[in-house]
């Protein structure tokens, strides 16, 4: 029975965000603007910890070659640039339409049918999941940063500060997909131009 009720619940949800985003698009559109902008700021903080990680790994390089001397916390702060490049990046790229995509349908359809591929989907695939991920990556971080938990490697990192952009970066995607959603509502009911066109990708 419980599992009865989920699932209702769940389907429930679905068709209440879709809902909403369709009958007050209009209205929802400065939230999506600002989410947007949200999302502009941390692509620009992941593009730049691109650039720092390039420099550390070049930098510890050198020091191990020259000096041969190396330290754990360097190796680390690499892998923590780059989780926070793909966690807090990936929320931009989803406003810029640039996360792969299985084209077998999406690539022969018209812009329409892709606004209503890209709503409907929002709702059923992409908020389910990000809700999922946040309820199972919070209390990894809670328990973490409870135990205040450090690399097992000499001279390592704490961990709680990696793990807590788990939750945050799927709460940002479930931001972003929201956003998401209004636009293109708003492009369907003719109240909003979406300014990144689908590309088909190169054969």
């Amino acid at each position: 029975m419980f599992k009865l009720w989920l699932a209702l619940a769940t389907v429930g949800g679905m068709a209440a965000a879709v809902w909403l985003a369709w009958i007050f698009c209009r209205q929802l559109m400065p939230v999506a603007r600002a989410i947007d902008r949200l999302g502009s700021s941390l692509g620009v903080i992941a593009s730049w910890l691109v650039l720092l990680a390039c420099l550390i790994s070049a930098g510890n390089a050198t020091i191990r070659y020259l000096f041969s001397y190396s330290s754990n916390a360097w190796l680390e702060l690499q892998w923590y640039m780059f989780a926070g490049m793909v966690l807090l990046g990936s929320a931009y790229t989803l406003r810029v339409n640039e996360h792969v995509r299985v084209d077998l349908f999406y690539g022969v359809v018209s812009d329409r049918t892709r606004h209503w591929i890209d709503l409907v989907g929002g709702a059923v695939f992409l908020m389910p999941m990000c809700l999922v991920m946040i309820w199972f990556t919070w209390p990894w971080f809670v328990q973490s940063w409870t135990l205040n938990e450090s690399s097992s490697n000499a001279g390592g990192l704490i961990r709680w500060p990696v793990i807590l952009l788990l939750p945050v970066g799927f709460a940002l995607i479930l931001l972003q997909g929201v956003s998401e959603m209004i636009k293109r509502a708003a492009a369907l009911r003719g109240f909003h131009q979406h300014e990144y066109a689908y590309e088909k990708p190169l054969q």
